[in-house]
């Protein structure tokens, strides 16, 4: 299941993606297209979520809904969307995550993209309490190197506990493919 949506004016509680601050998948938190400085405290706010069973087949189907929510909301306040390279990177750091929620928690998990003004936190909940860690790097291993890719991506990665399971995140900078340039003369 999963679904792009958006909220029909300020969210009363930031995240959660509808207009009278109850749970809801996708939209904009937070963020008032008709405000007169262009969004929330100048930066527009965009979130969308998707739950996959854990199957392997769910791991594409998070690389699309990734495509998807970039390609949707990186115009949102901003003259045009995300490069090419920024929503391939961020497709590799989903995929790496939901393919660890998938082979070592079992049972579903939670995607959670939000865009921030030029960061998207990449979140992954899963049932495992068990958090993950990068192994040390080494050329001549085979595999294991997606925790090493996914912090080299990133401009930061936390993995904490929650009440159930844990929560993956990753921040990816945008800033170089939401900038447009400059008017030539």
């Amino acid at each position: 299941m999963d679904r792009i949506g958006t909220a029909g004016g300020p969210a009363t509680t930031g995240g959660t993606g509808r207009a009278d601050g109850t749970a809801g998948i996708g939209g904009t938190a937070g963020y008032d297209a008709s405000a007169d400085d262009g969004g929330y405290a100048g930066q527009p706010v965009s979130w969308a979520a998707a739950c996959y069973d854990g199957a392997p087949e769910c791991i594409p189907d998070a690389r699309r809904f990734t495509r998807d929510f970039l390609e949707r909301t990186g115009g949102t306040g901003r003259t045009r969307g995300p490069a090419a390279e920024t929503v391939e990177t961020a497709q590799l750091v989903v995929s790496e995550l939901v393919t660890n929620a998938c082979k070592y928690a079992p049972g579903p998990c939670l995607l959670e993209l939000e865009l921030t003004g030029e960061v998207l936190e990449i979140a992954v909940r899963d049932s495992s309490p068990e958090l993950p860690t990068p192994g040390t790097p080494r050329p001549d291993r085979v595999g294991r190197h997606g925790l090493e890719i996914v912090r080299a991506l990133s401009e930061s990665f936390d993995a904490r506990r929650e009440p159930v399971g844990k929560r993956v995140l990753a921040r990816l900078p945008l800033h170089a493919a939401l900038v447009s340039p400059a008017p030539r003369p």
